[in-house]
């Protein structure tokens, strides 16, 4: 083929005015010869190897239109600039020989052998062409279709090749199809003898199901006879029910009305207690009053507490009289509210016990606000004293407001929250119901001693948390 397709332009042969003689054509020719077609692979090579050596030659040497495609970067150089290429070299003759004496230098052994118009037989022949296009020394026509025989030989190889392999890889394919059809008729052989196999037993399983199906339907027949008889029963028990039910509807009146009139003497005989148990308290209250006068009693600004909180006096050890006889009681959530609903209850609180067990990923300080402020709603909706206990050697601060009703206490310095526990319940009087929040076991033991009741403190954590 041409060296470039979409140009009809031919370089002129030996003889013309634009080149020195050449050797592919004779002296004193007439018209020059056409240009021979060249096989796509030599003509790739022409245009890689000119756009290799463009950007070396000087600018006022390159054609014009070649000079932009000079500036082009080497992998775009050969691939944009292929069509204006093989035009210069085809229409200036001076180009392509300014062109192939680069080419040739770079060439060495192999440009040199082809400029004496032979090449070496284990050249490549795209490359011989190519070098015998831009050189054309004698007997370049024929290197030329040489090397296109040559391709045009390869190209036929490498068809045959590619059909031969494209054939061992169908028979291949074939045999391959062949052993896994064998395999699947093997496959399906057995899968044919499965079925019948479960087809017979399918069918044997048909006749005892159809057998047992007769013999339902016999057992549904005599079910459906003895249900009529039932339900002929039923409705003969059904009327009797109904006689006795309008029989006892009679007598369940006879008995409303009874009771109606024990109702009202009950009433009459409840307002004659009522009386006579008004009479009594008020006898009481009265008594009361006037033992206080006589007494002289005045109304107390301070609690047993109190003078403990105050002065952490020492107490003896010993168990006041009387203390046996106070209510003792296990460790039962359950009871705290009925404890607190005692008249005049003390409820003395295990600070850091209760608040390290319901919320110990808080802080010291969060946990004393949020137990503190949980012990005022108590206070404010039982009206019994609470006093809380903390450890410490001296009083916290950024405490928050005590709540009215609650008692923040801390214990000194070489004194444990449970000892002073144990002082504020050797400090009440025997008889008043005094409860104990901690779930220490040693504290409970020894407030149970005194008579205090203790209680887990669990129970005051869900008291704190239904409030």
């Amino acid at each position: 083929m041409p060296l470039t397709e979409p140009y009809d332009d031919h370089l002129p042969e030996e003889g013309s005015s634009a080149a020195a003689p050449e050797g592919g054509a004779e002296p004193g020719a007439g018209a020059p010869e056409p240009e021979p077609t060249l096989p796509e692979p030599v003509r790739q090579r022409i245009v890689t190897l000119t756009a290799a050596v463009l950007p070396g030659l000087p600018a006022d040497e390159l054609p014009v239109p070649l000079r932009r495609v000079a500036k082009f970067a080497p992998n775009r150089r050969a691939r944009l600039g292929a069509p204006v290429i093989a035009a210069q070299l085809t229409a200036d003759p001076l180009f392509r020989q300014r062109v192939t004496a680069r080419v040739l230098a770079d060439a060495g052994d192999l440009g040199a052998a082809v400029v004496e118009g032979t090449a070496p037989a284990a050249a490549d022949p795209v490359e011989v062409a190519a070098l015998a296009y831009l050189a054309r020394p004698r007997g370049w026509r024929e290197l030329i279709e040489a090397s296109g025989a040559a391709v045009r030989a390869e190209a036929d190889s490498a068809v045959v090749a590619e059909l031969v392999r494209e054939a061992e890889q169908r028979a291949t394919r074939a045999e391959h199809d062949r052993a896994v059809a064998r395999v699947e008729a093997e496959k399906l052989r057995d899968e044919l003898a499965r079925v019948r196999e479960e087809l017979g037993q399918l069918r044997e399983e048909n006749r005892q199901l159809q057998r047992t199906l007769r013999e339902t339907q016999a057992r549904e027949r005599r079910a459906n006879e003895l249900l009529a008889t039932e339900r002929g029963r039923a409705a003969r028990a059904t009327a009797d029910s109904d006689a006795e039910l309008r029989r006892a509807r009679a007598r369940l009146a006879e008995a409303e009305a009874a009771a109606g009139v024990a109702r009202a003497s009950a009433k009459e005989a409840r307002s004659v207690d009522d009386a006579r148990l008004w009479l009594l308290l008020e006898t009481i209250g009265q008594a009361a009053v006037g033992l206080r006068r006589e007494l002289a009693l005045d109304p107390v600004e301070k609690l047993p507490a109190d003078f403990v909180a105050d002065a952490f006096a020492d107490s003896s050890a010993v168990t006041p009289a009387g203390t046996a006889a106070r209510a003792r009681d296990t460790d039962d959530p359950a009871r705290l509210d009925q404890l607190l609903a005692l008249p005049r209850a003390h409820l003395v609180v295990d600070g850091y016990n209760v608040t390290k067990r319901g919320f110990g990923e808080m802080s010291l300080e969060q946990q004393r606000k949020r137990l503190i402020t949980g012990l005022g709603g108590i206070a404010a909706q039982t009206g019994d004293e609470v006093t809380v206990v903390f450890d410490g050697a001296e009083r916290m601060h950024g405490l928050p407001p005590t709540p009215r009703g609650v008692r923040v206490l801390f214990s000194r310095k070489g004194e444990t929250a449970d000892e002073l526990i144990r002082r504020l319940v050797r400090a009440e009087p025997a008889g008043r119901p005094v409860v104990v929040v901690s779930s220490d076991r040693e504290v409970a033991d020894g407030v149970r001693r005194h008579g205090a009741y203790p209680l887990g403190a669990d129970s005051l954590l869900r008291r704190l948390a239904r409030s």
